[in-house]
């Protein structure tokens, strides 16, 4: 049995080439289309599709906003999320709205075949260049230098000191300085761990 498709975009050309797209595929079967938000929402209730694609930025009713209603008013129907934006913020909120897929509008058009297809299945799909952001963002936030790597050498001395208990007097002398330079140096380890806290 094919896949009943909805597609809502509000751009006209663009609706009518995923259109022409998925229908050269013999499983996938468009059953209605819609320009605006509210009107995907409404039709869909309606024909309850199998997946729908929606496009984020939707008048009326923006994509996200239309997948919530959706997720609500016909929990069968997967979503697909086409969007030019590329930022993982967007993107775990967009999946957290209820979209099972996401593409970036620069997706193949067999990219848009698999996601359909995945996501009937009750998979998740996520075309390559969003696999690839959301993966260099990771990682960069895997690489953020802790608080400690950002202390010199002799901040890391006197934070030992301190965390051992020792007061700045007992400090100063230790590492022969000016308690007023212990207390000096204090304040900047604890100012470089508020603004590690803050970032």
């Amino acid at each position: 049995m094919a896949i009943r498709v909805f597609l809502a975009n509000s751009r006209v050309i663009l609706l009518d080439s995923l259109q022409v797209l998925l229908e050269l595929q013999q499983d996938l079967k468009i059953v209605g289309k819609a320009t605006n938000g509210h009107d995907a929402v409404r039709r869909i209730q309606k024909l309850r599709p199998d997946v729908a694609i929606l496009d984020i930025g939707l008048v009326s009713l923006n994509g996200m906003e239309a997948s919530l209603k959706i997720g609500e008013l016909s929990k069968s129907t997967a979503i697909v999320m086409l969007s030019t934006v590329t930022s993982p913020e967007v993107i775990f909120r967009a999946l957290r709205a209820g979209a099972r897929g996401y593409l970036s509008r620069e997706a193949s058009g067999l990219d848009l075949v698999n996601a359909v297809r995945a996501v009937r299945e009750g998979k998740r799909y996520l075309s390559p260049k969003i696999t690839a952001a959301l993966i260099g963002d990771y990682i960069s936030e895997a690489r953020s230098p802790s608080p400690l790597e950002s202390l010199t050498s002799r901040e890391r001395h006197i934070l030992q000191l301190v965390v051992e208990g020792s007061p700045s007097a007992e400090v100063a002398n230790i590492l022969a300085l000016s308690p007023k330079t212990v207390d000096t140096y204090r304040s900047r380890i604890k100012q470089t761990a508020l603004n590690t806290l803050v970032v």
